[in-house]
């Protein structure tokens, strides 16, 4: 990395910033989630490179501004893993995951309090986050600390409750209160996943790949028919929508008629 940003290496890596680097961390992160939902160890492998890259890229930035070099990040973060692990490196017991993530919590608190800083329970999630994964982090630290539905069919119960006052801000047209009561209706969503054991974020991108899949293969069926959807009557879209779900459901899409046929 070093010979990279030198005098002799390459113009693109000499001339970036933390601030020109920001966009690749964030894709490099996504592609490494990516091959982990594709299950491939090989995906999975390169993709975490790419990913470790760009701390060292970070690192070497830091080093030249005479801040820190990577040496620094990692004493740094073993010393942290050390102190904060005290059931493991030290005298401590904790019987279950939950309580490891209280102590956690509380050893965070104690070290704020120690620099003289005020620390919430909930700091550390950060703003850049995609929305369901920001709203499932923040109500899993609150839930350290006990504050938290009891059950999912508890928290189930606040869904219908957020649902009927939707309902009701778009019978009286506000823009500002439906928006205000459909973002409730997600968070309250967002902690039925959390205390059912589902990430909420992989939730929805399974939905939305489910709704790709359904939508190219509805208008595959209409392209068989010689039809489009842009032509296509709003009944004959439905009846398409729903071969495709009853096709998905039986196991795949069968081969189309050549003559355009519904098979």
């Amino acid at each position: 990395m070093a010979r990279l940003r030198g005098p002799d290496g390459c113009p693109w890596d000499r001339e970036q910033t933390r601030t020109s680097l920001k966009p690749y961390l964030l894709e490099e992160a996504h592609e490494v989630l990516e091959a982990i939902e594709g299950s491939d160890p090989r995906a999975i492998e390169e993709e975490l490179g790419d990913l470790l890259f760009q701390v060292v890229f970070h690192a070497q930035v830091a080093r030249e501004l005479g801040e820190f070099a990577m040496a620094d990040l990692l004493v740094r973060l073993c010393d942290k893993m050390v102190i904060r692990h005290p059931h493991v490196f030290g005298d401590a017991s904790v019987g279950t995951a939950g309580e490891a993530l209280t102590q956690w919590e509380v050893i965070k608190q104690r070290q704020a309090e120690a620099a003289g800083r005020q620390r919430s329970v909930i700091d550390g999630v950060p703003r850049a986050l995609p929305s369901l994964l920001r709203a499932q982090r923040m109500q899993s630290k609150a839930a350290r600390v006990h504050f938290d539905w009891p059950d999912a069919t508890a928290a189930w119960a606040k869904v219908n409750e957020e649902v009927a006052e939707a309902a009701r801000a778009l019978v009286d047209g506000d823009r500002r209160r439906i928006q205000d009561e459909l973002g409730d209706v997600l968070f309250s969503v967002v902690n039925v996943a959390r205390l059912s054991g589902i990430d909420a974020e992989e939730a929805l991108r399974g939905a939305i790949e489910k709704f790709r899949r359904r939508f190219t293969d509805m208008e595959a069926d209409l392209i068989a028919q010689g039809k489009s959807l842009g032509t296509a009557a709003q009944e004959e879209m439905e009846r398409s929508w729903e071969a495709a779900k009853a096709r998905e459901r039986a196991g795949g899409a069968p081969e189309r008629a050549e003559n355009g046929d519904r098979p």
